[in-house]
């Protein structure tokens, strides 16, 4: 399979590359598209042909779930019910943006391989011009993971996700580099107190100024190998790069530490951190943002 990529732009009409992307949608097929926390691999949330696709691409296990993304608030009641007034609140406050709502689905709507073995679905509207512009295109729900390979580091620009999936599908549409940079916060709308499920570009601290308690991601019990999650990132591996990872304490004279020690095994090392430091004893040092800024450390 030949993968194309079309590129939009605020300044030109791009009403022929929307219309190929959504072409493909109707038929069945899977597109990349960004969105504000990375780029998604879409597919028809009603169609279960269409569906398996995206696992196909990815080699996702099939039994991890997917989040169904929406162009318009409304949308919610066409495949949720129960709604709860806290729900409202939140997506008044965080839509479109990186928080995803899990609730009740309605019956018969969204296709069974979307969350398999559960009567529930993850739904967010996403905050990015090309996003939103698909999916009122498209007038449907996409179900949509990361567009990378199971398990790799997911992608904020077009040509990571081509890295990842060339050959295996149709058409990425490139809007440029995605802002939040990891994926969004699934909030479980089921259960009282609501339940982070998986953390992302909406904070616990944020989501308790509108709503008040919700239970921390770190309170939640794991999931066995035999379970079926809930939500994506529950189970299997997120974000888990090719070469071994270390997370080491934000303080300078440990990471040298880090270092000296791996060099004494043999290792070559890369050093991922804060713009201020300075490890000169890395093989590799990769800045990627001021030491107290979160979000531009995410991003990059």
């Amino acid at each position: 399979m030949e993968t194309e990529i079309v590129s939009v732009d605020n300044d030109m009409d791009n009403s022929i590359s929307y219309q190929r992307a959504v072409d493909i949608l109707k038929d069945g097929g899977v597109v990349a598209f960004p969105t504000e926390t990375v780029y998604g691999l879409g597919a028809l949330a009603t169609e279960t042909s269409a569906v398996q696709r995206i696992f196909e691409a990815k080699g996702r296990p099939s039994d991890n779930p997917l989040i169904v993304h929406i162009g318009n608030k409304e949308d919610v009641d066409n495949y949720a019910v129960n709604v709860p007034e806290n729900a409202e609140k939140l997506m008044e406050a965080f839509w479109p943006g990186p928080l995803t709502l899990v609730f009740h689905k309605r019956p018969g709507v969204i296709a069974e391989n979307v969350t398999p073995g559960f009567d529930t679905v993850g739904i967010r509207m996403p905050d990015h011009p090309v996003a939103l512009k698909l999916l009122r295109t498209l007038d449907g729900p996409l179900a949509a993971p990361s567009a990378n390979r199971s398990g790799k580091p997911s992608p904020t620009e077009a040509a990571h996700v081509l890295t990842d999936l060339k050959g295996r599908i149709p058409l990425i549409v490139d809007g440029g580099k995605t802002g939040v940079g990891v994926e969004s916060t699934v909030l479980d709308m089921t259960v009282h107190p609501p339940a982070i499920l998986r953390p992302g570009g909406v904070t616990r601290e944020l989501i308790e100024e509108v709503i008040g308690l919700v239970r921390a991601e770190n309170k939640l019990p794991g999931v066995t190998d035999e379970e079926t999650p809930k939500a994506p990132g529950m189970k299997y591996m997120h974000y888990a790069p090719e070469s071994p990872l270390f997370v080491i304490q934000s303080d300078e004279s440990k990471i040298r530490e880090a270092v000296r020690q791996l060099h004494s095994e043999g290792k070559r090392v890369a050093v991922i951190g804060p713009d201020e430091y300075d490890i000169a004893e890395a093989d590799w040092y990769f800045p990627v943002g001021p030491l107290r800024d979160n979000e531009a450390m995410a991003v990059n």
